[in-house]
């Protein structure tokens, strides 16, 4: 059970189940090509649920987990320091803060391969100062808790300042996106609607909460085309466009 209070500041209990959490799991070690030999970070609180997408995936692939003191948590030079200081080769940041390391620059012969960031979207990707070496990945990242943590990624390419943004990419595996207007229609390419998950992502829905699991876990009326029966979909709330 993860405990989110999305936008209400209301907590709710969101059960997940194991097969969604292995299913995360599986895709983080395949996108980011983990072995014993990476070295991994442990940024976000235990509390939120991006620590589950920093841990488990790290320990399934069995990689090392570090841990930094709370002054370097919060400082995007000293995040950099201490990742030079650590060898990290994977992470994950808050968006603010991957976007003042990346800001900031990252000095070369640092062993970062592959940064992703999440919490909001990413309001631009790294420039050409930068500073990044070659090897260099950054994943944008999108998710509700409800959702097993991330939804959507997209590798985000060097860019300008007027570039346009980043976008939050394509579903992961075994996940379904859909883009909806108000009728529940699929909105036209480029038209804003809702966006709403399906598949091997889904929680069970809110613990003890049936009437709230029901308004925001509702059937999935393109579920027929696959022979699937009982189908359901998650409402983001969240405006998006395809």
């Amino acid at each position: 059970v993860v405990y989110t209070s999305g936008s209400t500041g209301l907590p709710k209990g969101v059960a997940v189940p194991h097969a969604c959490l292995l299913n995360l799991a599986r895709f983080y070690e395949e996108a980011f090509l983990l072995t014993p030999e990476d070295r991994g970070t442990q940024i976000a609180s235990p509390a939120f649920d991006a620590s589950i997408w920093e841990l488990w995936p790290l320990l399934a692939a069995g990689a090392s987990v570090h841990v930094p003191d709370e002054e370097r948590r919060l400082s995007a030079s000293g995040m950099v320091r201490w990742w030079s200081e650590e060898r990290i080769s994977v992470a994950f940041l808050m968006t603010p803060l991957a976007e003042a390391v990346l800001e900031e620059g990252i000095p070369a012969g640092l062993a970062l391969r592959a940064l992703s960031a999440g919490g909001d979207r990413l309001h631009r990707g790294p420039s050409p100062g930068a500073g990044l070496h070659s090897g260099f990945r950054l994943m944008n990242v999108y998710g509700p808790a409800e959702c097993t943590v991330a939804s959507t990624v997209a590798w985000v390419p060097e860019q300008g300042e007027s570039a346009r943004l980043p976008s939050i990419g394509r579903p992961l595996d075994n996940l379904r996106t859909y883009v909806l207007d108000r009728t529940g229609e699929p909105a036209p390419q480029g038209v804003p609607g809702e966006l709403l998950i399906a598949g091997l992502g889904l929680a069970r829905g809110y613990l003890h909460r049936p009437e709230q699991t029901a308004e925001k876990f509702v059937p999935d009326p393109f579920a027929a085309f696959r022979g699937e029966a009982g189908a359901r979909m998650y409402r983001t709330a969240d405006l998006v466009r395809w």
